[in-house]
C-alpha cells in the first residue's frame, strides 16, 4: 500500500491529470541520473529529471510475500543520461533504481511506486534494454559461508594465504592442504563435521554410553 498525502491524492483524482514517471538511477560510484517520461525537466527531491532518455517502462510487479518483483525498461541512448561507453564498461550494472509518480505541475508532490536494481542490460540497435529486479531479490542471495568438509577458500587468495601457486590446483581436502601445500593452519573447511551416517544412526544398542558410538 502506497502512502499518498491528501493533496496529491486530490490532484490525482482531478480531471486534469498532471502526473508523470520520474526515474532516479544511482550507480555504485555515486553518479545519479534522473530521467522522466514528461516532455520537460522535472525537479524531484533535488534531482533534475530530464526528458529525452526515451525510457519506456514495463509493468512494475511486486511479488507476494518475499518473492522478488520484476520490471523491464527500454530506452534510447542519451549522451546526457546513459551513454554507450558507460554501458560497455558495465558502469550501470547493479545500479539502484527508484521510480516515482510525480506531479509535474506541482513537483513537491510525488510517491515512490517501485525500487530495485538494474540487472541484465543489453545493448540493441535502438539503444538498450534492461531488466529491473526489486530489492526483495537480496533475500535470494546466499549470505555467509558454506558448512562443508572441504575448504571454501580459493587457492592463493588472502584466506588461503599461499603465494606463488599459479598453475597449481587444489581439490579442497584437508589431506591435500597438509600433505601437498603444508597449509593445514589455513584450511577453511570443517573436516571433522559428522556425516549423514552419524546423523541417521539411532541410539547405541547398549544404552547411554556418554555420547560415544
Amino acid at each position: 500500500m502506497k502512502l499518498i498525502d491528501t493533496t496529491f491524492q486530490t490532484r490525482l483524482e482531478s480531471e486534469a491529470l498532471t502526473s508523470c514517471l520520474c526515474w532516479t538511477l544511482v550507480r555504485a560510484d555515486g553518479t545519479i541520473v534522473g530521467v522522466t517520461d514528461h516532455d520537460r525537466p522535472v525537479v524531484w527531491q533535488g534531482t533534475v529529471h530530464a526528458p529525452g532518455a526515451a525510457l519506456e517502462s514495463g509493468r512494475f510487479q511486486s511479488g507476494a510475500g518475499f518473492s522478488p518483483g520484476r520490471a523491464a525498461a527500454a530506452g534510447a541512448l542519451s549522451a546526457e543520461a546513459i551513454r554507450e561507453a558507460d554501458l560497455a564498461a558495465a558502469l550501470w550494472n547493479g545500479a539502484r533504481v527508484h521510480v516515482y509518480r510525480v506531479d509535474w505541475a506541482a513537483p513537491a508532490h510525488g510517491v515512490l511506486i517501485w525500487t530495485g536494481y538494474l540487472s541484465e542490460i543489453r545493448q540493441t540497435r535502438a539503444g538498450f534494454e534492461a531488466e529491473l529486479v526489486s530489492l526483495k531479490a537480496d533475500l535470494e542471495r546466499p549470505v555467509g559461508r558454506s558448512y562443508s568438509r572441504r575448504c571454501d577458500a580459493k587457492l592463493g587468495d588472502a584466506r588461503c594465504g599461499l603465494t606463488g601457486v599459479a598453475g597449481e590446483t587444489c581439490d579442497k581436502r584437508l589431506e591435500t592442504c597438509g600433505d601437498v601445500f603444508s597449509n593445514t593452519l589455513n584450511f577453511r573447511g570443517f573436516p571433522h563435521m559428522p556425516g549423514p551416517d552419524f546423523v541417521l544412526a539411532g541410539p547405541a544398542a547398549t544404552g547411554n554410553d556418554g555420547g560415544k558410538r
